[in-house]
């Protein structure tokens, strides 16, 4: 139960933390104001409404009984009631009088109006209206062979005060919650420039010097994030370097066994040096790319399918088919991209005789789908062919010649755009690449 209940408030709560802040704030300050009000409308409100809408009926009746004493002049009456009691007074003769009116119900006046009059002249013998005039009410109250009609202002029915009231209590609540707004915005935004920071160092990006705001523990949050980012970088850099240095040291022997190996009169072993040194190159070259630092490209809006169409054109294979939807435009790192694809299809020519390419898009991502007819891999290995020098030598002839870099490097290059890169069976019965990106 309890469970089930704390699911539901998770699934209703809003995603963001300046909304959650604001609730906590505003909640209170809206269940405090009904409150008020409540009470307020119920003590005060209704019951000074109540008292004033019976003393005013209670004048009407007065009226009436001394206007039925003929000891009075009906004139001089209705002239004193006019005058002194804020009663605008009008005999009618007409014989039919109509009781029928049209009462609103969630009127607190003309539901205690009605409720007066009821109680003293009873239930057909009276008739009134609230809404003809801005100001005043009509009153009808049967009288022989006509009617009296009272206009009365309606602040005798109704006090000012309940405006008043609600200017007061609606006013500075709103000045609370607007300065509330000002506040928890200053309060969150150290927390999403931390985590846009985050995010764009976790896309591979460059990130300009991060200052720690806020809170204590959100500057405390800031500086560790800070520490890490740089011990990370540091560590990048001197892993690059090292590797620049191994390069450098090793295509130095290499190219000197090349030339040692043109000298070589027997073809056979200068064939078969040869391809172990083109090997070598080629395995160093893998190595290098996967630590290289073209991560520091910055982001620009490019045309993706102008992209796809200048690779495929590239490996000018004519087994190679295409569906591309054309002019879709990205913003991301158009070399990173570009490697990420050439990967790709480069395993589908190698592994298969048909290839097949695919690029779509929806409102908010689009895809990209490499297909070829090669051999496949089974199921259980797609979640292992993306970790880094794994490789799978059944099926593949060309194995040997590879690290095992080509898909991880492909998964990195789309997780740092804010991707998501998975495998699957494809329609032509080998190994499916399908990459999704946002928009």
């Amino acid at each position: 139960m309890f469970y089930g209940l704390n699911k539901f408030i998770k699934n209703i709560l809003p995603k963001r933390l300046f909304y959650r802040a604001l609730l906590i704030v505003a909640v209170p300050v809206i269940f405090l104001q009904l409150v008020i009000t409540i009470v307020f409308f119920d003590s005060l409100w209704i019951k000074t409404n109540k008292g004033m809408t019976k003393a005013l009926v209670n004048e009407i009746n007065t009226f009436i009984e001394v206007y039925d004493d003929e000891i009075y002049d009906k004139d001089e009456i209705t002239n004193i009631f006019s005058v002194y009691q804020n009663l605008n007074i009008e005999f009618i003769q007409d014989e039919k009088f109509n009781f029928e009116y049209d009462e609103r119900w969630f009127s607190p006046i003309d539901r205690t109006l009605r409720r007066e009059l009821k109680s003293k002249f009873g239930t057909k013998s009276f008739w009134f209206n609230s809404t003809s005039y801005k100001e005043l009410i009509d009153i009808r109250i049967k009288y022989q062979f006509g009617y009296f009609k009272f206009l009365v202002p309606k602040d005798r029915v109704t006090s000012s005060s309940a405006r008043i009231f609600a200017l007061w209590i609606t006013v500075p609540a709103l000045i609370i919650i607007c300065i509330s707004l000002i506040f928890l915005k200053n309060q969150t935004r150290p927390i999403t420039n931390l985590a846009k920071a985050a995010e764009k160092f976790g896309k591979g990006e460059e990130i300009e010097e991060f200052k720690p705001s806020g809170a204590s523990e959100i500057r405390q949050a800031g500086y560790e994030f800070d520490k890490m980012r740089k011990r990370i970088d540091r560590h990048l850099n001197q892993r690059s370097e090292m590797l620049s240095g191994i390069s450098h040291d090793l295509r130095t022997p290499l190219t000197r066994m090349k030339l040692q190996t043109a000298f070589i009169k027997e073809e056979e072993i200068k064939k078969k040096l040869g391809e172990d040194i083109n090997e070598m190159e080629k395995m160093l070259n893998e190595y290098l790319q996967f630590t290289s630092s073209s991560y520091l490209e910055k982001d620009e809006e490019f045309d993706l399918s102008h992209l796809l169409n200048k690779v495929i054109e590239k490996y000018n294979n004519k087994n190679t088919s295409k569906n591309i939807s054309p002019k879709i435009y990205i913003n991301g790192r158009k070399n990173l991209i570009q490697r990420c694809i050439n990967n790709l299809i480069d395993n589908a020519i190698k592994y298969g005789e048909k290839v097949k390419v695919e690029l779509s898009k929806n409102n908010n991502n689009l895809f990209i789908k490499i297909e070829d007819n090669g051999p496949g891999i089974a199921e259980e290995e797609y979640s292992n062919v993306f970790k880094p020098f794994y490789k799978i030598d059944k099926g593949r002839a060309d194995s040997k010649s590879s690290v095992g870099l080509g898909l991880s490097i492909a998964s990195d290059i789309i997780r740092s755009h804010g991707g998501n890169i998975k495998l699957e069976k494809s329609s032509l019965n080998g190994l499916g690449v399908k990459i999704f990106l946002p928009i």
